[in-house]
């Protein structure tokens, strides 16, 4: 066998052993078969490990992994929405659980490609999504039984915050403001997490007619007449009542004139984990007060 051939074999052998070892690509994993080096990419994935009680799999969390308070002591690869392969990759881990929406697409494409199992936590913004999520990270970490168990926990409560504003005769007309820079307003329209915990809390959106965030005419929202204002606190520069209601469309609503607005925490008002059902019912009370039997 001249030398050249015999060459040619053992790279070819060698290539063959380095497939075999190589471990699977990750995507569409569900379970993760070694999860000793987890990383949770979007606040809900974090809160619902440390709801299992399986924090100790854990060695980093996305930027809106921030409740538990132990959850801040891990390293922090960025926000969700904006990743870099290299910073997920950099802590070494053994899987990812991410939750869907995570980007930028290209992003998640090479992490899905790596080496590393990846697993998708679908992200809907109802009760059934909450219950999934639950699910599909106690899948994930092999504690189904965990899982199941706090699946029913959250299930009764999401079902006894529901049932206070079972009786409301005439909803509330909300408009979810997500920044207000240099006086224009950005809302949510359908299919978002505000829209979703607006509609569990027995209230209705303000705004019709789109899909997603969108910037809105002064016509706009005059014509939405919305009866409250909801925001978030801590998330991005802070909108005082008088910068809010001095807004010239905002001051013509039943809103505006009545100076109604509703901040609550980011994570916690959108979060869609164990706590969506405490949201809930503090979002429900804030808008009906002693309406929302309790």
């Amino acid at each position: 066998m001249s030398a050249w051939l015999k060459t040619a074999r053992l790279a070819a052998f060698g290539l063959a052993l380095a497939a075999v070892a190589r471990p699977a690509v990750a995507e569409d994993a569900t379970v993760l078969p070694d999860t000793s080096r987890v990383v949770a990419i979007g606040g809900a994935v974090t809160e619902i490990v440390f709801a299992l009680g399986e924090q100790k799999h854990l060695v980093a969390r996305d930027s809106t992994g921030t409740y538990p308070e132990a959850a801040k002591a891990l390293p922090d690869v960025g926000y969700m929405r904006a990743l870099s392969p290299e910073g997920v990759l950099s802590v070494d881990p053994t899987g990812i659980i991410a939750l869907q929406g995570s980007g930028p697409k290209e992003a998640v494409d090479v992490l899905k490609k790596a080496s590393v199992p990846y697993v998708e936590v679908p992200e809907t913004y109802d009760n059934e999504g909450i219950l999934e999520r639950i699910r599909v990270v106690g899948k994930a970490l092999g504690v189904e039984d965990k899982a199941a168990a706090l699946a029913a926990e959250t299930q009764a409560k999401l079902k006894a915050a529901e049932a206070r504003t079972a009786g409301i005769d005439r909803k509330k007309r909300v408009l979810f403001i997500l920044s207000m820079q240099g006086g224009k307003i950005m809302a949510a329209g359908a299919h978002t997490g505000a829209d979703g915990i607006v509609t569990l809390a027995g209230a209705a959106n303000a705004i019709e007619g789109f899909s997603g965030y969108k910037q809105l005419s002064d016509e706009a929202i005059v014509t939405a007449a919305p009866d409250v204002i909801l925001m978030m606190d801590h998330a991005g520069p802070g909108v005082s009542d008088d910068d809010l209601f001095g807004n010239a469309a905002i001051s013509q609503t039943p809103a505006g004139q009545a100076r109604r607005v509703i901040r609550m925490d980011g994570g916690y008002l959108l979060g869609y984990g164990p706590r969506t059902a405490d949201a809930i019912s503090d979002l429900s009370k804030a808008l009906y007060g002693d309406k929302a039997a309790d």
